[in-house]
């Protein structure tokens, strides 16, 4: 099994007019969404952090998949292709992690 976690810290306010809350709910509904129809993905989590510090992220995303050709397969699956629209548009910064668990 293979863990994909990725943290985005989010504009205050999108290009578009949307607050960094409205973002993260956003987010995390479209991400839910994924499971049970993208192949290869177990669990998908997108978390909104609560402590606000300096040192945190806005959100956190953690997914488990089969392998790491499922991953791959995700990355380009148009639901996901399209959340990235969404945040390439609100985020500020992006961390990523990849393991084998």
């Amino acid at each position: 099994m293979l863990v994909h976690i990725v943290m985005w810290r989010l504009h205050a306010q999108a290009p578009n007019g949307t607050s960094r809350d409205e973002n993260a709910r956003e987010l995390q509904r479209r991400f839910a969404a994924l499971v049970g129809v993208i192949p290869g993905l177990r669990r998908c989590e997108l978390g909104i952090d609560i402590s606000r510090s300096a040192e945190s992220g806005d959100i956190v995303l953690y997914s488990e998949f089969d392998s790491a050709a499922a991953l791959d397969a995700y990355q380009t699956h148009p639901l996901h292709v399209e959340i990235g629209a969404v945040l390439k548009e609100a985020r500020s910064e992006r961390r990523v992690v990849d393991y084998v668990l």
